[in-house]
């Protein structure tokens, strides 16, 4: 019989992944080292996962995974023996603090000492991947247990140190002695130590700090090991009734639709953008709103000033001088967690644009046309919420189709060929695991993009079950087989499939819709020290970030 190649038994690892997590979600509990968290476990083991590391090496702990994950997870995460996953079921109106990680957009509650709660809206994506970055934690625990305890039980020095210092239990420490403490608990360097720590004193307000964390990931696990603690993931009966039923998406498009019908303009060409919620609004407004601030500034140098931490004022100014310029800002309680803006382009014709925005002011005068920006959906919840929005809307006088003229999605993705920045242009998604493809006309090509400084690339795109779970052998078979992909993401075929079906089987847009999907590269999981964990794009995603949204521009305000 012939072996199986790494790829394919990576493959068959991230697929025994999700029916492992799939099954324990309906099961409604588990424990992370009992028979069924074990399997998750090795099977995230013999994945390898590139954004994870070192997670395959017994002697260290991986500091870069360990960051992102944190970044991802509630703070606190690391002392709560027992996580719930929850439905939205009314704790936000509780006297309970909401937690909310930085980096996922998620309300989370510290219900006691011991209890953290989850609330899950965007789908299953966001279960699997809060699982996986679970799973991780509890992997790197163990690491710490075995260095802080040995199986006399007898705790090592390092620990008795570590304790003292974050219980307070010992004078005031010169910092590169704790440092040196840490390191050998870590197996890490000194170096690789101090500088994980620094990326979590970033933001210390979201996470309690690597030692205290550290700590804390061992002393549970200690707990276990020692006296039968078991640590505990459940599910809500709410959230396992509700899953996949649309409920978050479906108040969330109503909403919208709502707005759009009570300021007359659900008849209007409809123009849908998916991306973040500032490039749009900055290309459009902040220029108008301080055009001597922004004088003989191009569009990457404007954004960059606004976006400093001190310039919030600027930022607040920018948002007041759009609302009352034909911008809407609509309030987020649907639990979809998409933040959603809405511009009225003719009200663009009475300002001053950026020069390096041009409006066709007779197009806009005949047409009319109004911008929909989306914040990004995560995972299958694209499908969700592109699904709910292209559905009519249904007033008192009966379905109301909406008048979608184009939709356009410019987003974050792991690039193959390439570097953090780059651009890459799709011609089909391929949805991995699955025999879905999605081949589509892509009204951007790389000729859009020509001259623009950045590599561009043009080909099939890789829709990921999730970008956690993705390793150097998956990924090199898609790149160098036949497929000739050039990138991964998360969204592509959710938001294609959910097109695809509003266009050509409902019925409910034109199939004439235009579409456009451009994406630059967070990050290049096939070389060591460019995964997602490394650490964040900062200025370096300004300038694809502000290229795409003005081409994306250019074309809706263009068209004729």
């Amino acid at each position: 019989m012939p072996e199986l190649t790494r790829a394919q038994e990576s493959r068959a690892a991230i697929e025994k992944l999700y029916i492992e997590m799939r099954h324990l979600f309906n099961r409604g509990f588990y424990k992370p080292f009992g028979v069924s968290g074990r399997e998750v476990n090795e099977a995230l083991l013999s994945l390898r996962p590139e954004i994870y590391g070192s997670i395959n090496d017994a002697k260290k702990v991986e500091l870069d995974g360990l960051v992102y994950v944190i970044d991802r997870l509630p703070k606190g995460v690391e002392e709560c023996r027992f996580i719930k996953f929850i439905s939205e079921e009314g704790y936000h109106a509780s006297g309970f603090p909401t937690i909310i990680p930085p980096k996922r957009k998620r309300n989370c509650y510290r219900i006691d000492e011991e209890q953290m709660f989850m609330e899950i809206t965007r789908g299953r994506s966001e279960i699997y991947d809060t699982l996986t970055h679970l799973t991780f934690l509890y992997n790197e625990a163990e690491k710490i247990r075995r260095r802080a305890i040995n199986d006399k039980g007898q705790y090592s020095r390092e620990w008795l140190q570590l304790e003292a210092i974050v219980t307070g239990h010992t004078e005031e420490q010169n910092k590169e002695i704790a440092f040196t403490y840490l390191s050998t608990l870590l197996g890490r360097t000194f170096e690789e130590t101090k500088r994980a720590w620094q990326r979590l004193a970033e933001n210390p307000k979201a996470n309690n700090g690597l030692f205290h964390i550290v700590y804390w990931m061992g002393k549970l696990a200690i707990e276990e090991f020692l006296h039968g603690k078991d640590r505990e993931i459940s599910f809500s009966p709410a959230l396992r009734e509700r899953i996949g039923h649309h409920i978050y998406g479906e108040r969330w498009a109503s909403n919208i639709k709502r707005f759009l019908s009570e300021n007359q303009l659900i008849s209007r060409p409809l123009h849908i953008i998916s991306a973040n919620p500032h490039s749009v609004l900055n290309c459009l407004y902040a220029y108008a709103a301080l055009p001597k601030h922004f004088q003989n500034m191009d569009l990457e140098n404007m954004a960059l000033e606004i976006s400093k931490p001190e310039n919030k004022e600027l930022r607040d100014e920018i948002e007041f001088f759009a609302e009352q310029n034909g911008g809407s800002f609509l309030y987020e309680d649907s639990g979809a967690n998409i933040p959603v803006q809405i511009f009225d382009t003719t009200c663009l014709l009475r300002l001053k644009m950026h020069p390096d925005i041009v409006l066709n002011c007779e197009y806009i005068e005949a047409h009319q046309p109004v911008i929909l920006v989306m914040d990004y959906a995560f995972g299958e919840q694209a499908y969700e919420t592109m699904d709910e929005l292209l559905k009519p809307y249904q007033s008192l006088k009966g379905d109301v189709r909406l008048n979608v003229a184009s939709i356009s999605i410019m987003g974050k993705a792991g690039i193959l060929e390439g570097e953090k920045g780059d651009l890459m242009i799709p011609t089909s998604h391929v949805f991995e695991g699955t025999a879905d493809n999605y081949p589509f006309d892509n009204d951007f090509t790389a000729a859009d993009f020509e001259g623009c400084g950045l590599k561009v690339i043009e080909g099939a795109m890789i829709t990921v079950l999730g970008t956690s779970l993705q390793n150097k052998d998956v990924l090199s078979y898609f790149k160098n087989s036949s497929w000739q992909a050039i990138g991964l993401e998360m969204e592509g075929a959710h938001y294609q499939k959910a097109i695809q079906a509003a266009a050509k089987i409902r019925k409910n847009i034109s199939k004439d819709v235009i579409l456009r999907y451009a994406y630059y590269a967070s990050d290049n999981p096939l070389v060591t020290g460019s995964t997602l964990a490394s650490g964040s794009l900062g200025a370096i995603g300004v300038k694809p970030t502000y290229l795409i949204t003005a081409k994306i521009l250019d074309k809706i305000l263009n068209r004729y």
